[in-house]
């Protein structure tokens, strides 16, 4: 028996685009709802609670980091893809900051969107083996609100970064390899490159580690991947 239909919200305001993202996510059995400006997007996330949104950067009202940081604090564990016609790093450094779980750079190919979307959700969905509430050093970090807290700053985390750390976790004390990070948690369809890895590495040290360019806790084994390391 099939699981119940996943809808997307689609927050894009040029509508070949829409139509073709529509088309192809119904084809592959998704409901799809959409916006064409960022405060519409916003709002009918709240009233409809999509299983995730694909956000585009540009938006006649306001830019996709500003809706992304929106739905995030209205939203926390909503998957987010972002699409952006830029393809310099800082703007995709500047999307995962904002709360982007992923993005992909137009002109993109629908499959390669679509496979991205199903690894998010089927990640979403596994068990997992790490523990609800973590303590990293002073951060306290809680699998199932997506959230880390030092003291009394609390910050939200996207898809990624929860998924990064519970397989860290996981691996306490063991070096986990780039490619196997790679390959359990944005899957082989998704194929981002190394760089990416490194990015998310690079965010989690700023919320988790005192001198994030003298980690103690997230450490990178030269030439093969990073490991957790959790003192007694």
């Amino acid at each position: 028996m099939a699981g119940p239909r996943r809808t997307i919200l689609i927050i894009e305001d040029e509508p070949h685009i829409v139509m073709g993202l529509r088309d192809a996510l119904e084809f592959e059995g998704f409901g799809a709802i959409s916006a064409g400006k960022g405060k519409d997007g916003i709002a009918l996330a709240r009233a409809e609670s999509p299983n995730a949104v694909i956000l585009d950067l540009m938006l006649p009202d306001m830019n996709g980091y500003a809706v992304c940081e929106e739905l995030r604090r209205s939203c926390p564990l909503l998957p987010i893809i972002m699409l952006t016609a830029r393809s310099q790093e800082t703007d995709k450094i500047r999307g995962l900051d904002a709360g982007a779980d992923d993005y992909v750079t137009k002109p993109f190919s629908v499959n390669e969107l679509i496979a991205r979307m199903r690894a998010i959700l089927r990640r979403a969905a596994r068990p997992s083996a790490a523990p609800e509430l973590v303590d990293i050093g002073d951060a306290r970090v809680s699998f199932s609100s997506h959230t880390l807290k030092v003291g009394t700053t609390e910050h939200a985390l996207s898809f990624y970064e929860v998924e990064l750390l519970r397989l860290l976790v996981e691996r306490v004390g063991q070096p986990v390899s780039r490619e196997e990070i790679l390959q359990k948690i944005w899957g082989l369809e998704a194929a981002p490159t190394n760089r990416t890895v490194d990015n998310f590495i690079v965010k989690l040290r700023k919320k988790i580690e005192k001198h994030p360019d003298k980690p103690v806790h997230i450490l990178t084994v030269y030439g093969f991947g990073y490991k957790l390391a959790i003192p007694e």
